[in-house]
Protein backbone atom coordinates (compact mmCIF):
# COMPACT_ATOMS: atom_id res chain seq x y z
CA UNK A 1 0.00 0.00 0.00
CA UNK A 2 2.82 2.44 0.90
CA UNK A 3 4.55 1.73 -2.42
CA UNK A 4 1.35 2.57 -4.30
CA UNK A 5 1.12 5.92 -2.53
CA UNK A 6 4.79 6.78 -3.03
CA UNK A 7 5.01 5.57 -6.64
CA UNK A 8 4.35 7.64 -9.74
CA UNK A 9 1.26 7.49 -11.93
CA UNK A 10 0.74 8.31 -15.60
CA UNK A 11 -2.09 10.83 -15.94
CA UNK A 12 -3.93 11.19 -19.22
CA UNK A 13 -7.71 11.54 -18.79
CA UNK A 14 -9.89 12.69 -21.65
CA UNK A 15 -10.85 16.31 -20.81
CA UNK A 16 -14.26 15.62 -22.38
CA UNK A 17 -16.83 14.05 -20.05
CA UNK A 18 -18.18 11.95 -22.92
CA UNK A 19 -15.55 10.74 -25.43
CA UNK A 20 -16.49 11.81 -28.92
CA UNK A 21 -18.60 14.70 -27.62
CA UNK A 22 -16.00 17.36 -26.95
CA UNK A 23 -18.29 20.23 -25.99
CA UNK A 24 -18.97 18.98 -22.46
CA UNK A 25 -15.68 19.05 -20.60
CA UNK A 26 -14.81 18.17 -17.05
CA UNK A 27 -13.51 21.68 -16.36
CA UNK A 28 -16.74 23.34 -17.52
CA UNK A 29 -18.87 20.77 -15.69
CA UNK A 30 -17.01 21.18 -12.40
CA UNK A 31 -17.02 24.98 -12.79
CA UNK A 32 -20.79 24.94 -13.23
CA UNK A 33 -21.34 22.43 -10.42
CA UNK A 34 -19.34 24.67 -8.11
CA UNK A 35 -21.82 27.50 -8.62
CA UNK A 36 -24.87 25.23 -8.43
CA UNK A 37 -23.76 23.72 -5.12
CA UNK A 38 -22.71 27.16 -3.84
CA UNK A 39 -26.16 28.50 -4.60
CA UNK A 40 -27.80 25.76 -2.55
CA UNK A 41 -25.45 26.37 0.38
CA UNK A 42 -26.16 30.10 0.26
CA UNK A 43 -29.91 29.42 0.30
CA UNK A 44 -29.36 27.33 3.43
CA UNK A 45 -27.30 30.14 5.04
CA UNK A 46 -29.87 32.80 4.16
CA UNK A 47 -32.69 30.68 5.64
CA UNK A 48 -30.78 30.04 8.86
CA UNK A 49 -30.13 33.76 9.34
CA UNK A 50 -33.61 34.91 8.46
CA UNK A 51 -32.70 36.48 5.11
CA UNK A 52 -34.84 36.45 1.97
CA UNK A 53 -33.64 33.37 0.09
CA UNK A 54 -34.89 34.83 -3.19
CA UNK A 55 -31.93 37.24 -3.04
CA UNK A 56 -29.59 34.29 -3.66
CA UNK A 57 -30.60 34.18 -7.34
CA UNK A 58 -29.62 37.82 -7.70
CA UNK A 59 -26.41 37.22 -5.78
CA UNK A 60 -25.54 34.23 -7.98
CA UNK A 61 -25.75 36.33 -11.14
CA UNK A 62 -23.32 38.86 -9.68
CA UNK A 63 -20.96 36.05 -8.64
CA UNK A 64 -20.97 34.18 -11.96
CA UNK A 65 -20.37 37.31 -14.03
CA UNK A 66 -17.68 38.59 -11.65
CA UNK A 67 -15.84 35.26 -11.62
CA UNK A 68 -15.74 34.80 -15.39
CA UNK A 69 -15.04 38.44 -16.32
CA UNK A 70 -12.61 39.02 -13.46
CA UNK A 71 -10.68 35.79 -13.99
CA UNK A 72 -10.35 36.49 -17.71
CA UNK A 73 -9.27 40.10 -17.31
CA UNK A 74 -6.92 39.06 -14.52
CA UNK A 75 -5.11 36.68 -16.84
CA UNK A 76 -5.04 39.28 -19.61
CA UNK A 77 -3.62 42.05 -17.43
CA UNK A 78 -1.38 40.08 -15.08
CA UNK A 79 0.04 37.39 -17.34
CA UNK A 80 -0.21 38.17 -21.08
CA UNK A 81 -1.12 41.85 -21.63
CA UNK A 82 0.92 42.23 -24.83
CA UNK A 83 -0.72 39.24 -26.50
CA UNK A 84 -4.30 40.24 -25.73
CA UNK A 85 -4.13 44.02 -25.88
CA UNK A 86 -2.59 43.84 -29.35
CA UNK A 87 -5.53 41.69 -30.47
CA UNK A 88 -8.46 42.45 -28.11
CA UNK A 89 -10.87 40.05 -29.83
CA UNK A 90 -8.82 37.19 -28.32
CA UNK A 91 -9.96 38.30 -24.86
CA UNK A 92 -13.44 36.98 -25.64
CA UNK A 93 -12.18 33.46 -26.39
CA UNK A 94 -12.55 32.22 -22.81
CA UNK A 95 -12.99 28.63 -24.03
CA UNK A 96 -9.35 28.59 -25.13
CA UNK A 97 -8.20 28.94 -21.50
CA UNK A 98 -6.52 31.70 -19.57
CA UNK A 99 -8.23 32.50 -16.25
CA UNK A 100 -6.59 33.98 -13.15
CA UNK A 101 -8.06 33.42 -9.69
CA UNK A 102 -6.61 36.69 -8.38
CA UNK A 103 -8.57 38.58 -11.01
CA UNK A 104 -11.70 36.72 -9.96
CA UNK A 105 -11.06 37.63 -6.31
CA UNK A 106 -10.84 41.36 -7.01
CA UNK A 107 -13.88 41.26 -9.31
CA UNK A 108 -15.98 39.35 -6.76
CA UNK A 109 -15.20 41.87 -4.02
CA UNK A 110 -16.21 44.70 -6.36
CA UNK A 111 -19.36 42.97 -7.63
CA UNK A 112 -20.55 42.31 -4.08
CA UNK A 113 -20.20 46.02 -3.37
CA UNK A 114 -22.52 46.65 -6.34
CA UNK A 115 -24.91 43.99 -5.05
CA UNK A 116 -25.08 45.51 -1.57
CA UNK A 117 -25.74 48.98 -3.01
CA UNK A 118 -28.98 47.56 -4.44
CA UNK A 119 -29.70 45.41 -1.37
CA UNK A 120 -29.78 47.80 1.63
CA UNK A 121 -31.03 45.07 3.98
CA UNK A 122 -27.57 43.48 4.01
CA UNK A 123 -24.17 44.94 4.86
CA UNK A 124 -21.13 44.47 2.65
CA UNK A 125 -19.00 42.52 5.14
CA UNK A 126 -21.96 40.35 6.17
CA UNK A 127 -22.45 39.23 2.57
CA UNK A 128 -18.76 38.75 1.82
CA UNK A 129 -18.25 36.73 5.00
CA UNK A 130 -20.86 34.23 3.78
CA UNK A 131 -19.78 34.24 0.15
CA UNK A 132 -16.16 33.30 0.88
CA UNK A 133 -17.36 30.03 2.43
CA UNK A 134 -18.69 28.80 -0.90
CA UNK A 135 -15.93 30.46 -2.94
CA UNK A 136 -13.44 28.16 -1.22
CA UNK A 137 -15.51 25.13 -2.17
CA UNK A 138 -15.89 26.30 -5.78
CA UNK A 139 -12.14 26.91 -5.94
CA UNK A 140 -11.55 23.29 -4.91
CA UNK A 141 -13.77 22.05 -7.74
CA UNK A 142 -12.16 24.35 -10.31
CA UNK A 143 -8.69 23.11 -9.40
CA UNK A 144 -9.92 19.54 -9.84
CA UNK A 145 -11.12 20.63 -13.28
CA UNK A 146 -7.58 21.86 -13.99
CA UNK A 147 -6.35 18.38 -13.08
CA UNK A 148 -8.79 16.78 -15.55
CA UNK A 149 -7.46 19.20 -18.19
CA UNK A 150 -3.85 18.25 -17.33
CA UNK A 151 -3.05 21.97 -16.87
CA UNK A 152 -1.40 24.17 -14.22
CA UNK A 153 0.79 21.27 -13.19
CA UNK A 154 3.79 21.22 -10.91
CA UNK A 155 7.54 21.21 -11.22
CA UNK A 156 9.49 17.92 -11.33
CA UNK A 157 9.61 16.28 -7.92
CA UNK A 158 13.17 14.99 -8.42
CA UNK A 159 11.96 11.65 -7.04
CA UNK A 160 10.02 8.70 -8.44
CA UNK A 161 6.86 10.00 -6.74
CA UNK A 162 4.48 12.23 -8.67
CA UNK A 163 2.40 12.47 -11.82
CA UNK A 164 3.57 12.05 -15.40
CA UNK A 165 1.30 14.26 -17.50
CA UNK A 166 0.94 12.45 -20.82
CA UNK A 167 -2.17 13.93 -22.45
CA UNK A 168 -0.47 16.59 -24.56
CA UNK A 169 2.12 14.13 -25.84
CA UNK A 170 -0.64 11.71 -26.85
CA UNK A 171 -2.43 14.48 -28.74
CA UNK A 172 0.75 15.41 -30.62
CA UNK A 173 1.43 11.79 -31.59
CA UNK A 174 -2.13 11.48 -32.91
CA UNK A 175 -1.17 14.03 -35.59
CA UNK A 176 1.60 11.87 -37.09
CA UNK A 177 1.45 11.42 -40.85
CA UNK A 178 0.34 7.80 -40.52
CA UNK A 179 -3.20 6.36 -40.09
CA UNK A 180 -3.31 6.40 -36.27
CA UNK A 181 -6.15 4.47 -34.60
CA UNK A 182 -5.26 5.23 -30.99
CA UNK A 183 -2.48 6.44 -28.70
CA UNK A 184 -2.26 5.25 -25.10
CA UNK A 185 0.43 6.24 -22.60
CA UNK A 186 0.79 4.13 -19.47
CA UNK A 187 3.07 3.00 -16.68
CA UNK A 188 4.81 -0.26 -17.66
CA UNK A 189 4.80 -3.18 -15.23
CA UNK A 190 8.08 -4.67 -16.45
CA UNK A 191 10.47 -1.70 -16.21
CA UNK A 192 10.73 -1.08 -12.46
CA UNK A 193 14.45 -1.92 -12.64
CA UNK A 194 14.93 1.30 -14.65
CA UNK A 195 13.85 3.53 -11.74
CA UNK A 196 16.81 5.57 -10.50
CA UNK A 197 15.14 7.72 -7.84
CA UNK A 198 15.75 10.93 -9.84
CA UNK A 199 12.22 11.58 -11.12
CA UNK A 200 12.91 10.25 -14.62
CA UNK A 201 10.54 7.31 -14.76
CA UNK A 202 9.63 4.60 -17.31
CA UNK A 203 6.74 5.42 -19.64
CA UNK A 204 5.32 3.28 -22.43
CA UNK A 205 3.21 4.57 -25.30
CA UNK A 206 1.13 2.17 -27.40
CA UNK A 207 0.29 3.46 -30.88
CA UNK A 208 -2.23 1.44 -32.92
CA UNK A 209 -1.78 2.11 -36.65
CA UNK A 210 -3.90 1.01 -39.60
CA UNK A 211 -1.91 -0.90 -42.17
CA UNK A 212 -3.09 1.16 -45.14
CA UNK A 213 -0.41 1.15 -47.83
CA UNK A 214 2.48 0.86 -45.36
CA UNK A 215 4.68 -2.17 -45.29
CA UNK A 216 6.54 -2.91 -42.07
CA UNK A 217 9.92 -1.56 -43.16
CA UNK A 218 8.47 1.72 -44.43
CA UNK A 219 6.52 2.15 -41.24
CA UNK A 220 9.59 1.50 -39.09
CA UNK A 221 11.54 4.25 -40.86
CA UNK A 222 8.67 6.68 -40.45
CA UNK A 223 8.24 5.88 -36.76
CA UNK A 224 11.95 6.02 -35.97
CA UNK A 225 12.25 9.48 -37.53
CA UNK A 226 8.93 11.13 -36.74
CA UNK A 227 8.28 9.77 -33.24
CA UNK A 228 11.82 10.46 -32.14
CA UNK A 229 11.44 14.01 -33.40
CA UNK A 230 8.12 14.50 -31.55
CA UNK A 231 9.47 13.09 -28.29
CA UNK A 232 12.65 15.18 -28.27
CA UNK A 233 12.01 18.41 -30.20
CA UNK A 234 8.50 19.58 -29.31
CA UNK A 235 8.30 21.97 -26.34
CA UNK A 236 5.32 20.08 -24.91
CA UNK A 237 7.28 16.84 -25.05
CA UNK A 238 10.35 18.36 -23.42
CA UNK A 239 8.12 19.69 -20.66
CA UNK A 240 6.73 16.27 -19.73
CA UNK A 241 9.18 13.68 -21.10
CA UNK A 242 12.84 12.75 -20.69
CA UNK A 243 13.41 10.89 -23.97
CA UNK A 244 17.18 10.62 -24.65
CA UNK A 245 18.10 12.66 -27.74
CA UNK A 246 21.15 10.78 -29.00
CA UNK A 247 19.94 7.18 -28.82
CA UNK A 248 17.80 5.20 -31.27
CA UNK A 249 14.07 5.04 -30.59
CA UNK A 250 13.37 2.12 -28.24
CA UNK A 251 10.26 0.40 -29.57
CA UNK A 252 8.60 -2.80 -30.77
CA UNK A 253 6.35 -3.08 -33.82
CA UNK A 254 3.89 -6.00 -33.84
CA UNK A 255 1.75 -7.03 -36.83
CA UNK A 256 -1.79 -7.58 -35.53
CA UNK A 257 -3.40 -8.52 -38.82
CA UNK A 258 -5.48 -5.45 -39.74
CA UNK A 259 -3.16 -3.06 -37.93
CA UNK A 260 0.24 -2.60 -36.35
CA UNK A 261 0.91 -1.96 -32.68
CA UNK A 262 3.97 0.16 -31.93
CA UNK A 263 5.07 0.11 -28.27
CA UNK A 264 7.39 3.02 -27.52
CA UNK A 265 9.56 2.71 -24.43
CA UNK A 266 10.49 6.18 -23.24
CA UNK A 267 10.74 8.14 -19.98
CA UNK A 268 8.49 10.70 -18.30
CA UNK A 269 9.10 13.38 -15.69
CA UNK A 270 7.39 12.83 -12.33
CA UNK A 271 5.84 16.16 -11.34
CA UNK A 272 4.02 17.63 -8.37
CA UNK A 273 0.21 17.30 -8.68
CA UNK A 274 -0.26 20.90 -7.57
CA UNK A 275 -3.90 20.88 -8.68
CA UNK A 276 -4.54 18.22 -6.03
CA UNK A 277 -2.58 20.14 -3.40
CA UNK A 278 -4.65 23.26 -4.01
CA UNK A 279 -7.96 21.46 -4.35
CA UNK A 280 -7.55 19.67 -1.01
CA UNK A 281 -6.38 22.91 0.65
CA UNK A 282 -9.44 24.83 -0.52
CA UNK A 283 -11.79 22.01 0.46
CA UNK A 284 -10.37 22.01 4.00
CA UNK A 285 -10.69 25.81 4.15
CA UNK A 286 -14.33 25.52 3.04
CA UNK A 287 -15.08 23.00 5.78
CA UNK A 288 -13.40 25.12 8.45
CA UNK A 289 -15.15 28.33 7.41
CA UNK A 290 -18.51 26.59 7.20
CA UNK A 291 -17.96 25.03 10.64
CA UNK A 292 -17.14 28.45 12.14
CA UNK A 293 -20.25 29.99 10.61
CA UNK A 294 -22.44 27.06 11.63
CA UNK A 295 -21.32 27.29 15.26
CA UNK A 296 -21.31 31.05 15.77
CA UNK A 297 -23.46 32.61 12.97
CA UNK A 298 -24.59 36.09 14.08
CA UNK A 299 -21.95 36.20 16.86
CA UNK A 300 -19.18 36.38 14.27
CA UNK A 301 -17.78 39.91 13.99
CA UNK A 302 -18.06 41.26 10.44
CA UNK A 303 -14.99 40.69 8.33
CA UNK A 304 -13.60 37.75 10.33
CA UNK A 305 -14.47 35.03 7.81
CA UNK A 306 -13.30 37.18 4.91
CA UNK A 307 -10.00 37.82 6.68
CA UNK A 308 -9.49 34.14 7.46
CA UNK A 309 -10.35 33.29 3.85
CA UNK A 310 -7.80 35.73 2.43
CA UNK A 311 -5.06 34.57 4.79
CA UNK A 312 -5.65 30.85 4.28
CA UNK A 313 -6.49 30.68 0.57
CA UNK A 314 -3.86 33.08 -0.67
CA UNK A 315 -1.35 31.99 1.97
CA UNK A 316 -1.66 28.43 0.67
CA UNK A 317 -1.56 29.72 -2.90
CA UNK A 318 1.73 31.47 -2.10
CA UNK A 319 3.18 28.20 -0.78
CA UNK A 320 1.95 25.96 -3.61
CA UNK A 321 3.38 28.34 -6.20
CA UNK A 322 6.85 27.16 -5.16
CA UNK A 323 5.90 23.72 -6.47
CA UNK A 324 4.03 24.92 -9.57
CA UNK A 325 5.43 25.57 -13.03
CA UNK A 326 5.36 29.20 -14.10
CA UNK A 327 2.42 29.98 -16.35
CA UNK A 328 4.26 32.42 -18.66
CA UNK A 329 7.91 32.81 -19.64
CA UNK A 330 8.57 36.21 -18.02
CA UNK A 331 7.99 34.67 -14.57
CA UNK A 332 11.20 32.65 -14.96
CA UNK A 333 13.21 35.80 -14.24
CA UNK A 334 11.25 36.77 -11.12
CA UNK A 335 12.20 35.86 -7.56
CA UNK A 336 8.48 35.49 -6.82
CA UNK A 337 6.12 34.57 -9.61
CA UNK A 338 2.99 36.55 -10.47
CA UNK A 339 0.69 34.34 -8.39
CA UNK A 340 2.84 34.90 -5.30
CA UNK A 341 3.20 38.65 -5.84
CA UNK A 342 -0.56 39.05 -6.17
CA UNK A 343 -1.20 36.89 -3.10
CA UNK A 344 0.88 38.99 -0.70
CA UNK A 345 -1.40 42.08 -0.56
CA UNK A 346 -4.45 39.85 -0.17
CA UNK A 347 -2.88 38.02 2.78
CA UNK A 348 -1.97 41.37 4.37
CA UNK A 349 -5.54 42.60 3.86
CA UNK A 350 -6.74 39.40 5.53
CA UNK A 351 -4.56 39.99 8.58
CA UNK A 352 -5.88 43.55 8.91
CA UNK A 353 -9.48 42.32 8.67
CA UNK A 354 -8.95 39.60 11.30
CA UNK A 355 -7.29 42.02 13.74
CA UNK A 356 -10.10 44.53 13.20
CA UNK A 357 -12.82 41.88 13.59
CA UNK A 358 -11.31 40.47 16.80
CA UNK A 359 -10.98 43.99 18.21
CA UNK A 360 -14.64 44.69 17.46
CA UNK A 361 -15.61 41.33 18.94
CA UNK A 362 -13.69 42.02 22.17
CA UNK A 363 -15.33 45.43 22.50
CA UNK A 364 -18.76 43.80 22.19
CA UNK A 365 -17.94 41.35 24.99
CA UNK A 366 -16.64 44.12 27.27
CA UNK A 367 -19.72 46.27 26.67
Amino acid sequence: MINLILDYIVWSPNPAVFPGFERIRWYSLLFALGFIISQQIMIYIFKKEGQDERLVDKLTIYMVLATIIGARLGHVLFYEPEKYLSNPIEILKVWEGGLASHGAAFAILFSLWLYVKKTPSQSYLWVVDRIVIVVAMTGAMIRFGNLMNSEIGGKPTGTDTGIVYARQVEEILETLNVPIESVDAYKPDDRSDELKGNGIVPLNIDIAIQKGNFNEEELKKTLENDIKYVLTKFNSSKKYLAEPENTPLNYDLVDQGQSYLATIRTFGLAKHPTQIYESISYLIIFLLLFALWNKYKERLPDGLLLGLFLISVFGMRFIWEFFKENQVDFEDNLSLNMGQSLSIPLVIAGVILVVRALKVGNNRIQN
